[in-house]
């Protein structure tokens, strides 16, 4: 059965972000960051344009820290940066307003940052070698407030219409939301981001321990993969819950460092088991979204 939703009530509202530059902190202590055998390391980090991954492509492998498929976008302003944040959900489109490949379409494919720092946007190559740092892109802001009218126990998160549409979610007999997903993450492989806002930012998956990693399934994640956050609730902030059911799409690249790896941004949850993940093979972005590298 199909699902009812509030979509037609929800408003479009434009938000703005600028291409930003991969930073880091200030010497002397950084940019030497430590993996998790204490070994300094120094890679590329999330921002900027990155012109050769892409969604679908493996969320492992790369010699980055928590890289980001496509393009990152911010503003400095903090207030600007929090609307923009929370209210581009996965699935809106997003404009390019200045620069060479001004006029250009992409898609919204994820948030990351401790506190919310960055939206991430999915641009063909094509385009992307036309950018520039400092690149205005409106983001036709689409999906906070959606929900579903025969699931009240399901707060959405980020979560497009065109993307719950995409996903095909469907009610079973027993009131469960039917969710297609690539695999389920087990909680104790949830590190960085327990505590933190469930409405921006993202949850790391732990990737330290490549024979759990494996054994759950989740050693051939690719960029864009939507999976299932098993007894996990992310209502508010994201945290341990017995039998809660969270929904995430894989946003960003692993991380050398303890505590982190492939970053999900949250599109759904619920913490009294409303949901029922099942596992399907090549639930991804790119083909939701029939995305163009």
């Amino acid at each position: 059965m199909s699902v009812r939703t509030n979509a037609n009530q929800l408003i479009c509202v434009s938000v703005m972000g600028q291409i930003a530059s991969p930073g880091f902190p200030g010497l002397p202590a950084e940019p030497y960051r430590l993996d998790a055998q204490g070994r300094p390391f120094l890679l590329p980090t999330y921002g900027g344009i990155v012109y050769n991954v892409s969604v679908g492509d493996s969320a492992y492998g790369w010699l980055a820290d928590c890289v980001h498929p496509g393009v990152s976008i911010s503003l400095k302003d903090d207030n600007g940066n929090c609307g923009l944040n929370l209210l581009a959900c996965v699935g809106n489109t997003a404009v390019v307003m200045t620069g060479d490949a001004k006029g250009a379409r992409g898609v919204v494919t994820g948030k990351s940052g401790r506190f919310s720092e960055h939206v991430i946007i999915h641009f063909e190559k094509s385009v992307r070698e036309k950018m520039a740092i400092g690149d205005k892109i409106i983001v036709r802001a689409q999906g906070v407030g959606l929900e579903l009218a025969d699931h009240p126990d399901v707060k959405l998160k980020s979560c497009s219409a065109e993307l719950l549409e995409g996903l095909e979610v469907t009610s079973d007999p027993s009131g469960k939301l039917n969710v297609p997903v690539t695999a389920i993450v087990p909680a104790h492989l949830l590190g960085a981001g327990a505590g933190l806002t469930s409405e921006g930012g993202s949850l790391h998956i732990q990737s330290q321990d490549r024979d759990a990693l494996c054994q759950a399934g989740l050693d051939r994640l690719r960029l864009g993969d939507v999976v299932a956050l098993s007894d996990y609730d992310s209502s508010w902030n994201h945290g341990y819950l017995r039998g809660a059911v969270g929904i995430g799409v894989v946003g960003q690249g692993d991380s050398p460092r303890a505590g982190y790896g492939p970053g999900v941004t949250l599109l759904m949850t619920s913490m009294t088991g409303g949901i029922n993940p099942v596992v399907t093979p090549g639930v991804n972005l790119k083909e939701i979204f029939a995305l163009q590298n």
